[in-house]
C-alpha cells in the first residue's frame, strides 16, 4: 500500500513512517519544515518527506494520512479532498494498521506519559514480552542513539495516549482510538486550553477511554490524582490503582532520591522489594509503578522487572542532562505545565540539597502561554532560586488572554523568589552566563527548541 502523510509534524511524522515502512508500505510524507536530526532519521529509513505543502506532493497514493497540524485551507489537503483520495487520522490510522490483532497498553494522563510509555515498553521488553512501542519522545533504551518506537513480534503494542485532537475533521482525543485492553490513566488535570474549554471536558474525555476497556482488561488509575481515582466507578473491567498515598494497591514508599531513585514497592499490603531507577523524583516513582503494574500483569516476574527499571537510561528532553561547564549543570526539560514544573524542581532540589537551582521557562504550549495558569505558575516556580521567564511564544494572543510575564515576576519577586523577564535567547544566555557559579543547577524548560538555547548556554558558560 502507498501511503502519503500530511500535516503529521516532528516526531510523530518519523515514527508513524518508520513503523509504516517495517509493515511493508511504501511511505511518503509532506511538512512545512523537515529539519535535522528528523530529516537524517527519515532519511535513513528511507521515506522520501518533502518540504512545504503542495498538490503535486500527493502523487498516487492508497491513503493519506492527515495530521493535526493542517486544517482547511492547506493546498495539499485541498487537493486530496478535491480528488476524492482516501484519508484517515493519524490515530485512526495506527488503529487500522497495528492495533486490531494487538494487546493495546495505553499510557494516558495529563504528565508523564511520555516517561511511563517508555518505561512500560522497556520494561516488557527486558522481562521477554518482546512488544512493539509507540512513544511521543525519544527513549534511550532503544536503537543506538535512541527510538521513539520499536518492532517487535509478541502481541503486546505500547502506545502513548494522548488526549489533544485527532484531526481537522476529528476533534476527539486520539487515545479514544487505540482499542486499550490496558489503559493507564496517571493523572487528570486541566491542559490543552486550546482544545479543551474546562477540566470537565478533560474529565469526559478520560471517562470515555475508561469506557473502551474490555470486561477482561485492566484500567490502572493513578490514586494520588482525584480526578483519575475518580474514574473507578466508570470501570467495566478490572481496576488497579497506583501511587503513593496508602490507598494504593500499587504503593511506592521508602523513597530516596541521590544520583536517582530507590524506593520500595508493596502490592495490597504485601512487600515486592526494593527498587532502583536513574530517574529523579516522586513523580517517576509513580511512572515506574505503572509500569511495574503492567508488566506483572502479563506475567512478568518482580525480578526481571526490578533488573529492567535499574537499566531504564530515560528519555530525551525529560530532566536530561544537557552537559557541565565550570561546575554548573545544565538540565532540557519539557515541563511546560505548572504540575510539570513543580515536580521537576523538587526532584532538583532534592537530588541536591544546598545547590542553587535555576529555572528557565519559555511559555509555548497553548495553554501555558495563556493566562489560564497565572497563578498557578507563581506557586510552581517557588520552588527555584533563580528564575528567568522568556517572552510569551504566541505573542498574538490577546493581552486579556496572554500570560503576563511582569505579573509573574512581580508574584515572584513576593515570595522572595528571584525572578527576571528576559526576552530573548541572546539576552537570557548573556545574562545567566555571566551570574551563574560553580555547583548550579539550571533547568531549562520549554515544549520546543527554544532558539537552541541549551548549548549557546553552555557555551557560554565555559568561555566565560
Amino acid at each position: 500500500m502507498k501511503i502519503h502523510l500530511i500535516g503529521v509534524a516532528g516526531t510523530a511524522m518519523a515514527t508513524l513512517a518508520a513503523l509504516l515502512k517495517h509493515r511493508g508500505h511504501e511511505v511518503s510524507g509532506s511538512d512545512e519544515h523537515v529539519y535535522p536530526p528528523m530529516s537524517d532519521f527519515l532519511a535513513a529509513e528511507r521515506i522520501n518527506v518533502l518540504e512545504g505543502y503542495q498538490a503535486d506532493h500527493i502523487g498516487s497514493p492508497d491513503l493519506v494520512v492527515v495530521g493535526n497540524a493542517i486544517s482547511r485551507g492547506n493546498e495539499e489537503l485541498e487537493a486530496v479532498l478535491d480528488r476524492g483520495v482516501r484519508y484517515a487520522s493519524l490515530p485512526e490510522t495506527i488503529r487500522d494498521q497495528f492495533l486490531w490483532d494487538a494487546q493495546s497498553i495505553v499510557i494516558a494522563g495529563t504528565h508523564g506519559k511520555t516517561t511511563t510509555t517508555a518505561l512500560t515498553g522497556w520494561l516488557l521488553t527486558a522481562a521477554g514480552a518482546d512488544p512493539t512501542v509507540l512513544i511521543g519522545g525519544i527513549a534511550r533504551n532503544f536503537g543506538t542513539d535512541g527510538a521513539s518506537y520499536r518492532m517487535g513480534n509478541g502481541k503486546a503494542f505500547v502506545i502513548e495516549g494522548d488526549e489533544y485532537d485527532s484531526a481537522y475533521f476529528d476533534k476527539t482525543a486520539k487515545f479514544l482510538k487505540y482499542l486499550p485492553d490496558i489503559a493507564v490513566i496517571n493523572n487528570i488535570e486541566f491542559d490543552h486550553a486550546d482544545i479543551y474549554a474546562s477540566i470537565d471536558e478533560v474529565r469526559l474525555a478520560f471517562r470515555r477511554l475508561v469506557n473502551l476497556v474490555p470486561r477482561h482488561g485492566l484500567t490502572l488509575l493513578g490514586v494520588d490524582s482525584p480526578d483519575a481515582a475518580a474514574l473507578a466507578k466508570h470501570a467495566r473491567s478490572r481496576v488497579q490503582t497506583f501511587g503513593l498515598s496508602g490507598d494504593a494497591e500499587w504503593r511506592g514508599t521508602g523513597i530516596r532520591i541521590g544520583d536517582g531513585t530507590a524506593f520500595h514497592v508493596t502490592r495490597g499490603g504485601s512487600a515486592l522489594g526494593e527498587f532502583t531507577m536513574p530517574l529523579l523524583g516522586d513523580h517517576n516513582v509513580r511512572n515506574a509503578l505503572a509500569a511495574i503494574a503492567v508488566g506483572v500483569d502479563m506475567g512478568l516476574s518482580p525480578d526481571a522487572l526490578r533488573q529492567a527499571l535499574a537499566e531504564f537510561k530515560g528519555v530525551k528532553r525529560r530532566l536530561e542532562v544537557v552537559g557541565s561547564a565550570r561546575g554548573v549543570t545544565i538540565y532540557d526539560d519539557f515541563a511546560h505545565h505548572p504540575t510539570a514544573v513543580d515536580e521537576t524542581l523538587r526532584a532538583v532540589r532534592r537530588s541536591s540539597p544546598g545547590k542553587r537551582v535555576w529555572a528557565i521557562f519559555e511559555p509555548r504550549s497553548a495553554s501555558s502561554c495563556r493566562r489560564v495558569f497565572q497563578d498557578d505558575f507563581a506557586r510552581a516556580f517557588a520552588g527555584a532560586d533563580e528564575v528567568v521567564i522568556a517572552s510569551v511564544f504566541r505573542s498574538s494572543l490577546p493581552e486579556d488572554q496572554r500570560l503576563s510575564e511582569s505579573q509573574l515576576v512581580d508574584d515572584l519577586t513576593a515570595k522572595n523568589v528571584r525572578a527576571r523577564h528576559l526576552p530573548d535567547v541572546d539576552t537570557i544566555v548573556k545574562q545567566v552566563s555571566e551570574e551563574a557559579r560553580d555547583g548550579d543547577l539550571i533547568v531549562i524548560m520549554s515544549n520546543g527548541g527554544f532558539g537552541g538555547i541549551h548549548k549557546k548556554l553552555l557555551t557560554a558558560i565555559e568561555r566565560a
